[in-house]
C-alpha cells in the first residue's frame, strides 16, 4: 500500500469523502475513498471504511460519533476490522458474502433492501443483484443527491500499471477515459433481470454527485453519469 494524504473534504452539509491509501489486489493499485455522512441524530455512517490513520481518527472524532460501519461490498473488509477495535460501539453491517469471507469479525446486521435501518430515512439502498463476482449494495444520500458506488464504476490512474498488467487493465476496461463497469463485472451479470430491475431503482434517484471508491467523483449530472454507465447493462 502507498500512503495518500488524509483530508476530509466536505461535499455538501454533512457529507464528506477522503482518499485512503492505493491497495494492491494481484499486482494492480487501486485508489480508495471513504465517505462520512453525519445523519440527523449526529451519529456518523461510515461508507467503505479505509485504512484507519490517527489523523484520519481524529479528523472523522471532530464530526461526532461513529456509530454505523459499511462495506459496500465482501471485497471491502481490508480495514474493517481496525475500525471495529477503534469503534467497538459502532454497529458494523455486511453485504451478501462479507460474513462467510470474514468469520473473524463480529457483525451487528446484514444490508437487506428495504427501510428498517438506523440511516433508512435519510440513505436509500439498493442491491445490485445478479452477479457472480459480488452483489453491491449501492447507497444514495437524499440531502445532498450523492450516490455511492464501490466496484461496479472504476477508473485506474493508466500510468499506474506496468507491462502485461496495463494491457489486462485495458482490456478490462479500467484505465479508459471515463469510469466505468469494467469487463469482469459486465461478464459477471448471470441474472440479468434482477441487475436491471436493481438498476431502474438506482438510475431513478435524482442523483448529482456519484462518489466512487476506485474513480474519482462526478460532482454534476450524475443521473446522467449513472445512466450512460449503465447503458450496455439496458440494451
Amino acid at each position: 500500500m502507498h500512503p495518500a494524504p488524509v483530508m476530509l473534504q466536505l461535499l455538501d452539509k454533512d457529507i464528506w469523502t477522503a482518499a485512503g491509501p492505493q491497495v494492491r489486489v494481484l499486482g494492480f493499485g487501486y485508489p480508495t475513498a471513504l465517505v462520512v455522512i453525519r445523519l440527523k441524530d449526529g451519529d456518523l455512517f461510515i461508507w467503505s471504511p479505509t485504512q484507519l490513520s490517527p489523523e484520519l481518527k481524529a479528523a472523522v472524532d471532530a464530526l461526532g460519533p461513529v456509530r454505523h460501519l459499511v462495506s459496500p461490498t465482501a471485497m471491502h473488509n481490508l480495514f474493517l476490522g481496525e475500525w471495529q477495535a477503534a469503534y467497538p460501539d459502532a454497529r458494523l453491517c455486511a453485504p451478501p458474502g462479507l460474513r462467510q469471507r470474514r468469520p473473524d469479525l463480529a457483525f451487528d446486521g446484514d444490508l437487506a433492501d428495504g427501510g428498517g435501518h438506523p440511516w433508512s430515512e435519510e440513505i436509500d439502498q439498493v442491491q445490485f443483484a445478479g452477479n457472480r463476482i459480488a452483489t453491491e449494495v449501492v447507497f444514495f444520500h437524499r440531502a445532498s443527491r450523492t450516490a455511492l458506488f464501490a466496484d461496479l464504476i472504476q477508473q485506474l490512474d493508466p500510468a499506474s500499471p506496468k507491462g502485461w498488467r496495463a494491457l489486462i487493465a485495458r482490456l478490462d476496461l479500467m484505465t479508459g477515459p471515463a469510469p466505468q463497469t469494467p469487463r469482469k463485472f459486465r461478464l459477471a451479470f448471470t441474472d440479468r433481470k434482477a441487475a436491471r430491475a436493481a438498476l431502474a431503482r438506482i438510475t431513478a434517484w435524482p442523483a448529482r454527485r456519484v462518489l466512487m471508491a476506485h474513480a474519482p467523483p462526478v460532482l454534476e449530472d450524475g443521473q446522467a453519469f449513472i445512466a450512460r454507465t449503465f447503458a450496455w447493462l439496458r440494451g
